[in-house]
């Protein structure tokens, strides 16, 4: 079949859900490309897997950042996941929704109704979380639960934080998100959920569902301002297909704009020198990049047997068995165990900074390589940076890696919510809780002090918390690159539904922003063709 009502390049985490709801009604027949292959990896099951994963060139594209004045002119890894699935295949699994004013400020910058009322009802589609009360959902494909798993560690540290006056928070989901507690995870009975457990294998018997993996798109196929169809390769064969209705790119913040720009649809500059003629000017592709970037804070621990230490050995051993007998203990850990939402000044009237803390501390964080003492880290990040950057292609080649500049760091607001965010971090660890176990600070170490010293810190060792945005800017003015229907700006037949189009950050892990964009999305374009 060379005709298709919708085509959907990218089966990651939009594209799984829209590949569901548009063929739930079995009207229009949809066709989902994804360069990946299957998710048949022997650690995605497994939540601690993804330390593995992270480094996994089957699932994993490897994206790495320019080098950078702003981070020491290091190269930052930028993990996306590859295969059906995407990212959820490879991810923390740390599920928030954000605050509502993330929402609000959406469509205060043009993004005509995609304000927090009008999302609310999707989050609650969304989710299956049990312990939520009505504000949340109970009967929504993806599985959240509570991470399970308790350590002294863990109770002291939340001790302490009270101790710094920080109030408990039960669920961070609830519309009201300061304070510490324990993360919530998108997970089933202590194995991952990705969203083809949660949407794309139910709907793979649907007779007008086709699924086609190893097909790495090329390009898009334009007539005039008309999006036709797309071309990728499979097999070392070109192929061409046909979109009667849109072609769908759900290829994420990273490859939806390079696929545009490969297509000719772009800034003249970029697209001229690589030599592609323009063929729709948007100069908004591929600007705007935005993402979260995070330190990692650690201490060397006493009195205390840590993940460092259940990583390793015999003790490993048992967590295995544990796990595959009980799904419990270590191995249903994600990327974090305690969260924290914090202001990083007193009167802001809501948080700033997240904590992600981990009873491990790590002697190669991009790597996951455990220390061998016994360590603890306080992930520390700016929840809402203002600082932006940009993805470009660098060649006319779909396989050369674009070039990725996040330009973190660039907007003193988002230094000194960084810089307070580590400070706070260090004064908890220093409550009366924390004492019996706090052998030292080992990063940056106790000498660090000034402000210059905690900024110089976090460029020389800040990484990125892999949740880029905004390359596919939605909005009204000349420069966004998506209207508020999702559609690609001057042009018919082409839309971007991902995480590309979010116009600004989210209060913390993008996922469940993401899903939620993808759902209404999926309304938005079904309401479209009911209107043809």
């Amino acid at each position: 079949m060379s005709a298709f009502d919708y085509i959907i390049v990218g089966g990651g985490t939009a594209g799984c859900i829209l590949a569901n709801r548009l063929t739930a009604s079995g009207k229009y027949r949809v066709l989902v490309l994804e360069a990946g292959g299957e998710p048949k990896g022997f650690w995605i099951p497994i939540p601690a897997g993804f330390s593995k994963l992270l480094v996994d060139k089957r699932y994993n594209w490897r994206f790495k950042t320019q080098a950078e004045e702003n981070t020491q002119g290091r190269e930052i890894a930028v993990p996306r996941g590859k295969g059906l699935g995407g990212s959820t295949l490879i991810n923390g699994m740390i599920y928030v929704r954000g605050q509502p004013g993330d929402y609000d400020a959406w469509e205060a910058a043009g993004a005509k109704g995609w304000n927090f009322t009008t999302l609310k009802p999707y989050f609650k589609k969304i989710e299956n979380y049990p312990l939520g009360d009505h504000r949340r959902g109970h009967d929504g494909p993806m599985h959240l639960s509570q991470v399970s798993e308790r350590y002294p560690i863990a109770d002291a540290f939340m001790l302490a934080a009270k101790q710094d006056n920080q109030p408990f928070n039960s669920d961070y989901n609830n519309e009201q998100q300061t304070g510490f507690g324990y993360y919530q995870v998108v997970q089933h009975q202590g194995r991952r959920w990705s969203v083809v457990d949660g949407y794309l294998n139910p709907a793979r018997r649907r007779p007008n569902l086709t699924i086609e993996t190893h097909a790495h798109v090329l390009r898009l196929e334009l007539k005039g301002n008309r999006c036709t169809g797309i071309t990728y390769r499979q097999n070392g064969r070109e192929i061409t297909v046909n979109a009667l209705q849109d072609v769908i790119l759900c290829a994420g913040a990273i490859q939806s704009p390079q696929i545009l720009e490969l297509s000719g649809i772009g800034r003249p500059d970029v697209l001229g020198k690589v030599g592609i003629a323009v063929k729709h000017r948007l100069d908004g592709v591929g600007e705007n990049y935005i993402d979260h970037f995070a330190t990692r804070l650690n201490w060397k621990l006493k009195n205390a047997i840590t993940l460092n230490q259940m990583a390793r050995g015999w003790r490993l051993g048992m967590a295995v068995f544990e796990y595959f007998t009980q799904r419990t203990g270590i191995l249903t850990l994600g990327t974090g165990l305690v969260h924290g939402f914090v202001k990083s000044q007193a009167q802001m009237p809501t948080p700033d900074v997240q904590y992600f803390v981990v009873h491990a501390s790590y002697a190669n964080a991009a790597e996951r390589i455990l220390d061998k003492h016994p360590g603890m880290t306080i992930g520390v990040s700016q929840l809402r940076p203002k600082s932006k950057g940009s993805i470009h292609i660098q060649s006319a080649d779909p396989q050369v890696m674009p070039a990725i500049r996040p330009n973190f760091l660039s907007v003193e607001e988002d230094r000194q919510s960084l810089i307070e965010g580590m400070k706070i971090a260090r004064r908890i660890m220093q409550r009366p809780a924390m004492q019996a176990f706090v052998e030292q600070e080992t990063g940056p170490g106790i000498d660090v002090q000034t402000d210059e010293q905690w900024l110089e810190f976090a460029q020389r060792n800040g990484q990125t918390i892999y949740h880029p945005i905004a390359t596919c800017r939605m909005g009204e003015d000349a420069d966004a690159v998506v209207d508020s229907s999702l559609r690609v700006r001057g042009m018919t037949g082409l839309r971007v539904v991902d995480a590309s189009v979010i116009p600004s950050m989210v209060s913390g892990n993008i996922q469940g922003a993401v899903m939620a964009v993808a759902e209404r999305g999926a309304d938005l374009i079904l309401e479209a063709a009911s209107l043809h």
